[in-house]
């Protein structure tokens, strides 16, 4: 086959391909119009979250087989149309999924601990013990919306930290700490979000599912930005409802983010940057060394179990 990547990946993903005889092409630079004009002359197609591919872009070809997103989200392909046109969409969510739950974790313990503060403090000659004094995860309950790879991973690593763990996945139907959502409600003092962007869970965290909540809690969002409204997020921790936050997405990002700085801080995007009950990164939970591998390998292996020759 000819495949085509649009986004640098994992080199080993295109060396094997090659070994299996395929032609392998990369167009890192071009446009999304100036790649539908050649889409045409290629089997498939390789990307990450920064190029999407949607109706317009598949009508372009009648040749493309399959479409492989280099990790785990697949909000910027139209799956359900990509499909009905034969063509296979793979992702690797397998291959991130300990990275995610290593990175929630440590984004916890983080914010419990109040590590970033006082590393900031004692860099500058503070010595601020009292005001750092932090709280245990141990004796906590934690709710995790979504237990498909991410959430389940999640569990995994928590399972040694003597917390009680209430998992809510509205589309699985037998899974471990399987619990119902007004359970979390009732229980939870940390939330964590593992579910995909969709029209169902945009905005899945507003202001009335923050109320919902008995306690005041913690929330983690290591799954997609527009999950959260952050403007009901705001209010809640102004409300103390929200205890803190451990965000490594943002409502604001588009397919990719790094132009952050140069469009500038809106009153929200502010307000999460400059609080103390904050623990924010740049959209690298599942960006590990290991993960980078695991997904090539993974993507390698969906690929050739679905055209061997």
């Amino acid at each position: 086959m000819k495949i085509l990547f649009t986004d640098s990946v994992h080199p080993s993903l295109r060396s094997e391909l090659i070994k299996d005889g395929h032609i392998c092409d990369e167009n890192f630079s071009s446009s999304k119009k100036d790649i539908e004009k050649i889409i045409s002359e290629y089997d498939g197609v390789v990307l990450r979250s920064g190029f999407t591919i949607d109706k317009e872009f598949i009508d372009q070809s009648e040749t493309l087989r399959f479409i492989a997103r280099f990790g785990s989200g697949m909000e910027n392909i139209d799956v359900i149309y990509a499909e009905s046109k034969n063509i296979k969409c793979f992702n690797a969510a397998e291959g991130n999924k300990q990275a995610v739950a290593e990175h929630a974790l440590g984004m916890i313990l983080s914010l419990f601990n109040n590590l970033n503060r006082s590393s900031i403090e004692v860099r500058k000659g503070k010595w601020n013990r009292e005001k750092n004094r932090g709280i245990e995860l141990s004796g906590k309950t934690i709710g995790i919306i979504g237990f498909g790879n991410n959430g389940s991973a999640f569990a995994k690593v928590l399972s040694g930290f003597d917390v009680e763990i209430l998992s809510y996945d509205k589309y699985l139907k037998n899974y471990k700490y399987k619990s119902t959502i007004k359970e979390i409600y009732k229980k939870a003092d940390i939330l964590s979000l593992h579910i995909p962007l969709t029209i169902e869970t945009k905005y899945f965290v507003n202001e009335e599912f923050i109320n919902n909540f008995n306690k005041n809690i913690y929330l983690i969002n290591t799954a997609r930005g527009k999950c959260v409204n952050t403007s009901a997020l705001i209010k809640g921790m102004k409300q103390e409802k929200i205890l803190g936050v451990c965000l490594d997405v943002l409502e604001e990002e588009k397919n990719s983010f790094e132009n952050l700085s140069k469009n500038g801080f809106n009153d929200d995007l502010k307000y999460l940057t400059q609080s103390e009950k904050t623990i924010l990164s740049p959209l690298i939970a599942g960006w590990t060394v290991e993960s980078n591998i695991k997904i090539a390998e993974i993507l390698l292996q969906k690929i050739r179990k679905s055209f061997r020759n």
